[in-house]
């Protein structure tokens, strides 16, 4: 089973930015997705970012277009998420998320059962 920690959220002033990380430990699949998802106070968890271990694809969601970039290094099973000119609205708890099976739809929270911790991000303005 894999095991995933996130890292990296913290308080950071709006314009600002932050490099989120999750480390995968276990067993890990192939071109399995690495996913980034955030969940605001009183939101829905949205789609940030995913990407393959061995493709490198990236993916994006609309909210992170232009200012944040998801990076993977499989040979130290770490995923990273650069977020740069960060606004008050990337307020989030942030996840990082991967599955043990075939993920059909990259953007859809259910195709998910393995996640992080969660690590608080906050942007004051």
């Amino acid at each position: 089973q894999v095991h995933l920690v996130d890292s990296g959220g913290r308080l950071v002033q709006a314009g600002g930015s932050l490099r989120l990380s999750c480390a995968a430990s276990g067993r890990t699949f192939g071109d399995s997705v690495m996913a980034w998802f955030r969940q605001a106070p009183s939101k829905e968890r949205e789609f940030i970012a995913a990407i393959r271990w061995i493709s490198q694809s990236p993916f994006y969601g609309n909210s992170a277009a232009g200012r944040f970039t998801i990076a993977a290094d499989n040979t130290k099973k770490m995923v990273y998420l650069q977020m740069n000119s960060l606004k008050p609205e990337d307020t989030a708890v942030y996840f990082c998320a991967t599955s043990s099976g075939d993920i059909q739809n990259i953007r859809r929270e259910p195709e998910y059962n393995i996640w992080g911790q969660g690590t608080q991000v906050t942007v004051s303005s």
